[in-house]
């Protein structure tokens, strides 16, 4: 079993948005942005942009991975294209701007209706609902995390009953 095997998750994680060197068997070698990697098979999703906007995507499986060389850090500008490697074809401006209206939307909601809410975090993205309970963006049923889960379970209900009239 390799090292690359060996390591979990977390230490996964550190790779993605950076570009990588990857030896893996019969020293094939690979070079690109890490998109992701796969927690079970340990297969890393590699992309590389070329001239006018194509990308290539490579999948090198986890079993394969001999070793991992790191070429550069995250790159702003990188991270947004590979956001979006997958997705849809919305601009990062346009994300912004639906999460920040979706935001207001749901925190005027929940104030007209008498619930404290407040904007928590460096970049205030997240909703904090009477101190005990987080909404993340993009504001769903499922972005709401508690530890409290009697509080947690009736705001998923209101949440989704807001959700379903919009």
């Amino acid at each position: 079993m390799t090292a690359w095997l060996e390591k979990s998750p977390p230490e996964w994680q550190t790779y993605v948005n950076r570009e990588v060197k990857v030896t893996a068997d019969e020293n094939n070698k690979y070079q690109g942005w890490v998109v992701t990697i796969d927690p079970v098979s340990a297969s890393m999703v590699l992309a590389d942009f070329q001239e006018n906007e194509k990308r290539e995507i490579r999948v090198v499986m986890g079993h394969a991975v001999q070793n991992v060389e790191v070429l550069r850090g995250p790159d702003e500008i990188i991270s947004e294209k590979l956001s979006h490697v997958f997705g849809g074809h919305e601009t990062s401006a346009q994300l912004s701007d639906d999460l920040e209206a979706r935001k207001q939307s749901l925190k005027s909601w929940l104030e007209q209706n008498n619930i404290p809410v407040a904007l928590q975090g460096e970049s205030s993205r997240t909703l904090c609902v009477a101190g005990v309970l987080t909404i993340d963006p993009p504001y769903g049923v499922d972005n709401c995390s508690s530890t409290n889960e009697i509080i947690l379970s009736r705001v998923q209900g209101l949440l989704q009953g807001y959700l379903a009239k919009q």
